[in-house]
């Protein structure tokens, strides 16, 4: 088996104390990122912030709608943040890092491997006293922009089918149990890809700590067969929730890890891809 070249590590958790100290200090070069609708996102966020839709962030074509969006999207997406190279980039956002993971997956999609995630999010920036604001939010100036798409990230679905029957790959499928065992499905077909293993990505997250990302991870990891030594694929049902693993497999240290963005929405609309229950 050829073995990719892993992706930096270059990554970290903030937590809201720490994001406070920052951003008391201005800096031209940071993009403070709140993935969500902007209806929300009018409502409440934190100031200095630059709303990204989660909608900005897939291609939406089904059945597939959670994978990678045409160059041109998102060309228009990070000419629109004021993207440029050495930019950093500090995401978050209300639901506990599942969208602050897809775009963290985004930017490792375009060779951005450098990134801070706000723990917890919102919820934890508000719950420790955090000023918040109200309106359209940050509006830097456009830049020229020309991503060029990594391979290294993404997994697709002949990766996904080839790694069933290699012992040295994992398939992780952070939907719920129910999901996974075929008692509920977004597809075709209900179940699971065989040899994939379970760990629901809400187990990842302290709903009683403000969303912040369990402290024990990788033991919990570890108890549920997740062995992030192993060269890691991710998914879900749209690669939306598989946004928080695959940024959990990052902050880790994992550098070996993919996203499946095709998820269950490709594999379970699939007759001729095998299924387990």
């Amino acid at each position: 088996m050829t073995r990719r070249t892993a992706i930096s590590s270059q990554v970290d958790l903030i937590e809201a104390s720490d994001l406070a100290a920052l951003l008391a200090q201005p800096d031209a070069s940071r993009r403070l990122i709140h993935v969500t609708d902007p209806a929300r996102f009018a409502q409440h966020h934190i100031p200095g912030s630059i709303n990204v839709a989660p909608g900005e962030l897939v291609a939406g074509v089904p059945p597939a709608v959670g994978k990678l969006p045409a160059a041109e999207k998102l060309n228009a997406l990070f000419a629109r943040v004021g993207y440029d190279p050495d930019c950093s980039f500090i995401l978050y956002d209300d639901e506990g890092g599942g969208w602050a993971g897809r775009f963290a997956w985004t930017l490792d999609m375009i060779g951005h491997n450098s990134w801070s995630y706000l723990n917890g999010g919102i919820q934890a920036w508000a719950a420790s006293g955090g000023e918040l604001a109200t309106g359209s939010g940050a509006q830097p100036d456009p830049s020229a922009v020309k991503v060029t798409v990594q391979t290294e990230p993404l997994a697709t679905l002949d990766d996904v089918r080839a790694a069933i029957d290699d012992p040295n790959q994992l398939i992780w499928d952070v939907r719920s149990q129910e999901e996974y065992a075929g008692m509920r499905s977004g597809s075709a077909r209900a179940g699971h890809i065989p040899g994939a293993v379970n760990l629901d990505w809400l187990l990842l997250k302290n709903t009683a700590g403000d969303q912040r990302l369990h402290s024990d991870l990788a033991d919990l990891l570890a108890s549920a067969g997740v062995d992030l030594s192993k060269r890691t694929i991710t998914h879900c049902q749209t690669h939306h929730r598989s946004g928080l693993s695959y940024m959990v497999g990052r902050l880790l240290g994992c550098q070996d890890i993919r996203a499946y963005d095709g998820s269950w929405a490709e594999w379970g609309n699939r007759e001729d891809m095998p299924v387990a229950s």
